[in-house]
């Protein structure tokens, strides 16, 4: 038995169900390969959800030896997966692993990344199916795919497809261009958009969540929402990422793909089991039926903030101004919210609320149905009203579905809101990379971006980003460790309604 072929193993057979492919990773030696992938290939590995053969080759510029990245990889493992590595089997898994030194604008780098390619697919008699994932530089990425395409590395007689992270441009114009760039040498149908937020369970279950809860169907209803909020707080800051953040923002970091694409599959109402390019073009209907935020509601639907210095979790913190790399004169927004409408049947005159932000005072992602009052004499049961009814759909960092309910207190006979909650053991769940990996695997871009929702997303957002440019939206302030500036609630309160 040979112990360098990974699919040669005493333990269980691998999955039949996904083609042997050789899998290239562009940035094998950065932060996201080392915190995310390198994990989740390896639980996809122990899940018996890797083909029966299959190939790793890693890219980087600094020059290591396949020991020294082996070494690297399983380093990670140890550090970043989800559960305890397997000492029996890890060894297997590890030989899959290659490392290319390589320069992603010489050509000769692809020539040589083509022979090693070719040569593990005879050593591992692997089908020519191959997958490319980008995680460098926006400006690489044009660069990559044309020469791979020149090269003749994406050029083979099996499969290829070509998985894109974030940012896809910073405005409408550059992710047209880079779009156009991308379709010389990939078909739309082989580009996989990762957004890590389309991979998390609970985003994932929101398209079938009403379809197999008749229950909560019968909750979604026109006439009985009033409000829906989505929110995605951060506790962290700018960190090391103040090259690239401090000229994106929240605006492009966050709601161009995320908060844009949770509006997306909060909204999808499927009174069936759908395809997954019905889902899809579903998505697209929303976006288009996503009202713009005109010039002259600027001041009334929009808030942009930034943060300044304050206490989290007891510790003094910097302003955004003065963390390391931003300038001090920095008018970048670190946080967004927005009151948004879908203009369809089932939306209409529904307001969305978002809202996003960095150095805030708890990590959290979730989205909040709000209903409405039922018209009665409320004063005969609390004087200041009853509270109402919520269903709370935690994303993260736990997950979990919550009802609010009004219950009597005995004591006072007045009645008080009590949350009822159901949680999933989260404790060894698959992550949102593993969850979108597999399905790269498979081919299944259900839970990717296609072109059609990125570009309506841009068109969007563009509007705005020239508003942020001429200055025509006031750039407030909050304190770190706080839930937002003041004018956010502001926003909500106009509506005489509040954050949840």
């Amino acid at each position: 038995m040979d112990s360098k072929n990974p699919s040669s193993h005493t333990e269980e057979k691998r999955n039949t169900s996904i083609q042997g492919m050789t899998v290239v990773l562009f940035g094998a030696t950065g932060d996201l390969a080392k915190r995310k992938l390198y994990p989740a290939l390896y639980n996809l590995y122990v899940d018996n959800k890797m083909p029966e053969a299959f190939s790793v080759v890693g890219l980087g510029r600094t020059p290591y030896t396949d020991d020294v990245f082996l070494a690297k990889v399983e380093q990670s493992l140890r550090t970043y997966s989800r559960g305890n590595v397997q000492e029996e089997g890890l060894q297997r898994f590890l030989s899959a692993f290659r490392y290319c030194t390589f320069d992603a604008t010489e050509l000769k780098s692809y020539e040589k990344l083509k022979g090693l390619i070719e040569q593990r697919e005879r050593e591992l008699n692997l089908p020519e199916n191959r997958l490319f994932y980008l995680s460098v530089a926006p400006g690489l990425i044009d660069v990559i795919t044309s020469n791979l395409n020149t090269s003749g590395v994406s050029q083979s007689s099996g499969w290829k497809r070509l998985i894109v992270e974030k940012p896809f441009g910073s405005d409408l114009a550059s992710a047209r261009e880079l779009n156009e760039k991308l379709r010389t040498a990939f078909h739309e149908d082989e580009i996989y958009r990762i957004d890590h937020y389309l991979g998390k369970p609970m985003v994932q279950n929101l398209e079938t969540l009403i379809l197999v809860n008749p229950v909560l169907d019968s909750l979604f209803n026109h006439k009985l929402i009033a409000n829906v909020q989505i929110t995605a707080s951060e506790t962290v800051g700018v960190e090391t990422r103040a090259a690239y953040y401090d000229k994106a923002g929240a605006i492009r970091d966050m709601v161009q793909n995320h908060m844009l694409q949770l509006v997306m599959m909060t909204a999808l109402h499927l009174p069936k089991k759908a395809q997954p390019e019905e889902i899809r073009t579903q998505k697209v209907n929303i976006m288009e039926a996503l009202r713009p935020i005109q010039e002259e509601n600027l001041q009334t639907d929009l808030i942009r903030g930034q943060y300044g210095k304050g206490d989290l979790f007891g510790i003094d913190v910097p302003a955004y101004r003065e963390e390391p790399g931003v300038p001090l004169s920095s008018m970048n927004d670190t946080y967004i919210a927005a009151r948004l409408f879908i203009d369809n049947e089932f939306w209409k005159g529904i307001p969305f609320y978002i809202r996003t932000g960095k150095r805030l005072d708890k990590k959290s992602t979730r989205i909040v149905f709000e209903f409405k009052e039922r018209p009665t004499h409320l004063e005969d049961y609390h004087p200041e009203g009853l509270a109402p009814n919520l269903l709370i759909l935690e994303i993260s960092p736990n997950e979990s579905i919550s009802l609010q309910v009004n219950m009597k207190d005995p004591s006072t006979n007045r009645f008080q809101p009590s949350t009822i909650t159901f949680t999933t053991n989260t404790s060894n769940q698959p992550e949102a990379y593993e969850l979108l990996l597999h399905d790269a695997m498979l081919g299944n871009a259900t839970f990717f971006a296609n072109w059609k929702e990125v570009e309506l997303s841009w068109q969007w957002i563009q509007p705005l980003l020239e508003a942020f440019e001429a200055n025509r939206l006031p750039l407030v302030t909050y304190p770190a460790g706080s839930t937002g500036p003041k004018e956010a609630k502001q926003l909500l309160a106009n509506d005489h309604v509040n954050w949840w």
